[in-house]
C-alpha cells in the first residue's frame, strides 16, 4: 500500500537530495536538495545554504560542504535578484555575482540556483553538449529570466528539454491584480493560470505561467512541476510559508567523460557579494516591461514579501 507521500508524489521524508525525474541524457546530472540533513538550527532547520537568510556562516558552510560532497565540480551560486540575467557558471565559482541563471558547457561548474518557493527550472539539450538553471519567480518570469536562459543556451530549443523544480503550487500562491496584470497585459492566454477568489486576489499556477512562456520559445519538452513547498512542510523550506527560513539549491551540471581531469571544487563564499565586473548576457525581448515593473527590488531588499517568492 502507498504512503501519503508516495500517493501526492512528495519526496520522502528524511531525504537530503533527489534528481529530476526527466530522461535526460546520460551525462547530465542533477541535484535538488530538500531541507533535511544538514545542521542548522530552526528556524533554518537542517539543510539550509543560503548566505543571506540570517543562519550562522559556519553552519551554511558547513551545508554547503554536504551538498558538495556528492557534486564533483565547484557549484556557481548567485547572488538572486529577481533578474534577467545570465551567466556562464564557469566563470562564477570563487565569486557570487548577481544573476538569476547560468550555463555551462564545459563540464567545469554546476549550475544552481537556491529557492524556497521560487521555481528553480532546469535545462539540457538532447545532445548532452550544454545545461542551465535559472531562479523564476514570478518577477523572473514576467521579466524573462526563461527566455533569456534559453538563449544564452545557443541551442535549438526543439532538442531542449526542462525539469521544473519545487516551488509553491496552484492551491497556495495566492497573489494580487498587479501579479496577474504583469503576464495577462502580454499574453491574454496567461489568464488560465489565474484563478479568481474573490477581494482582487487570485490563485497562481507558477508551472502553468513557466510551460507556456517555454512553449513560445519552442521548448515543449518539459518534465516536472509536481510540488508545493509551502504544502510539503517537513521536506522543502517555504518563504511564504515561515516567512524567516532556509534556502533549498537544485544544480545540474555536466559530467566528464572518464579519465579527463576535473577541476577541484572550490567553496564559495556562504555571504552573497555582486560583482559588478561580470558582463552577463542580456537578451532585449520584444515586450519590454514597464520601467518602473522591470526594476522590482528583492523582496529582502525592503523587508516586504506579499505576493513574492524567494
Amino acid at each position: 500500500m502507498k504512503t501519503i507521500s508516495q500517493t501526492l508524489n512528495l519526496v520522502s521524508d528524511g531525504l537530503p537530495f533527489f534528481q529530476a525525474e526527466w530522461p535526460a541524457p546520460a551525462n547530465v546530472k542533477t541535484l535538488v536538495s530538500t531541507r533535511n540533513g544538514g545542521v542548522s538550527q530552526a528556524p533554518y532547520s537542517s539543510l539550509n545554504v543560503g548566505g543571506h537568510v540570517g543562519d550562522r556562516p559556519e553552519n551554511v558552510a558547513r551545508n554547503r560542504e554536504i551538498v558538495q560532497a556528492t557534486v564533483p565540480v565547484p557549484p556557481a551560486y548567485l547572488n538572486q535578484t529577481h533578474s534577467s540575467i545570465v551567466l556562464p557558471a564557469a566563470d562564477v565559482p570563487g565569486s557570487t555575482p548577481e544573476a538569476d541563471a547560468s550555463f555551462d558547457r564545459t563540464g567545469r561548474a554546476a549550475c544552481a540556483v537556491m529557492t524556497a518557493d521560487c521555481l528553480p527550472v532546469l535545462f539540457c539539450d538532447r545532445a548532452g553538449t550544454v545545461v542551465a538553471a535559472a531562479h523564476a519567480g514570478w518577477r523572473g518570469l514576467a521579466g524573462g529570466i526563461l527566455q533569456n536562459t534559453v538563449a544564452a543556451m545557443q541551442a535549438d530549443p526543439g532538442e531542449i528539454m526542462v525539469y521544473l523544480g519545487p516551488a509553491i503550487g496552484p492551491d497556495a500562491f495566492e497573489v494580487g491584480e498587479d501579479v496577474r496584470e504583469a503576464f495577462c497585459r502580454l499574453h491574454s492566454s496567461a489568464e488560465n493560470a489565474f484563478e479568481g477568489i474573490g477581494g482582487g486576489k487570485y490563485l497562481a499556477d507558477i508551472y502553468t505561467l513557466a510551460r507556456q512562456t517555454l512553449r513560445r520559445e519552442g521548448v515543449n519538452l518539459i518534465y516536472g512541476g509536481t510540488h508545493c513547498t509551502v504544502l510539503e512542510r517537513d521536506t522543502f523550506f517555504s518563504y511564504r510559508r515561515d516567512g524567516q527560513t532556509g534556502r533549498m539549491v537544485s544544480m545540474i551540471w555536466l559530467e566528464k567523460p572518464a579519465g579527463e581531469a576535473v577541476h577541484k571544487p572550490c567553496l564559495p563564499p556562504c555571504i552573497e557579494n555582486v560583482d559588478k565586473q561580470d558582463k552577463p548576457f542580456k537578451r532585449r525581448r520584444k515586450n519590454k516591461m514597464p520601467k518602473k515593473q522591470a526594476n522590482l527590488k528583492h523582496p529582502h531588499h525592503n523587508g516586504k514579501h506579499l505576493f513574492q517568492t524567494a
